[in-house]
């Protein structure tokens, strides 16, 4: 049976959506309009009590079990180890991709999404966060594009789940006022991985439903207002 990804078309949902298309596991898609407060309905948050996508459901999970599964680094863990491939069988090679794939969740995913958040959906503007989070953005840059002049990939000589994870974040640099032009390593490595038909068909999956400008003041409610607050 298919696994089931409740998902939107956000950096962490494209994250899953690539690993699946990688790893060539059939999956079925449960748009969870995150605008529209659908991560806020009973049905999700039996899944998750995070009310973040994306979320999971194995229904041949380890045992043969149903497993559901939040959080999209864990995901793609268990992902790589149902299927033995995305993330490397030596031991320290093993650990260089969680080591980079730790990089994005804790670094790349909040500091880019801090970004986005008050330059382009704050209500208001505050230069210092502003100032702030642009110059992370530019230093997290900084540190992928030393790593890769380094090695072909995030981890090492091989494509792995901690590349998947970063490059969703990485795509579209205009956004973040980013010309990848001035990160050569990083360059060659995001376009290598945007040329892979696995990743074009994960970037794909809801892409009409993909955020284009700004955002009604009703979703800006639901996404950053007090709805985020209230018990469920």
């Amino acid at each position: 049976m298919p696994i089931e990804v409740w998902t939107w078309p956000t950096p962490n949902g494209h994250k899953i959506h690539i690993a699946l298309e990688e790893l060539g596991l059939p999956y079925t898609v449960v748009p969870v309009n995150i605008g529209a407060g659908d991560q806020f309905k009973p049905e999700f948050l039996a899944i998750t009590p995070n009310h973040r996508i994306p979320a999971i459901v194995d229904p041949d999970g380890p045992g043969g079990q149903r497993l559901t599964l939040f959080e999209s680094g864990a995901i793609l863990i268990y992902l790589a180890e149902k299927t033995g491939r995305l993330l490397p069988a030596d031991p320290a090679g093993r650990y260089r991709a969680l080591e980079w794939l730790m990089f994005q969740m804790g670094g790349v995913g909040p500091m880019f999404g801090q970004y986005g958040h008050f330059h382009t959906y704050a209500p208001e503007q505050i230069p210092y966060a502003q100032a702030r989070y642009a110059k992370e953005v530019g230093r997290l840059h900084r540190v992928l594009d030393k790593r890769l002049g380094e090695a072909e990939w995030l981890a090492g000589e091989v494509y792995s789940i901690a590349d998947i994870a970063t490059f969703p974040w990485i795509r579209n640099p205009a956004r973040r006022n980013i010309d990848l032009a001035e990160f050569p390593n990083l360059q060659r490595w995001h376009d290598a991985i945007a040329a892979r038909p696995a990743v074009q068909r994960g970037v794909a999956v809801l892409a009409e439903n993909q955020r284009v400008g700004g955002m009604s003041d009703k979703e800006r409610e639901v996404l950053f207002g007090n709805t985020q607050f209230q018990a469920r």
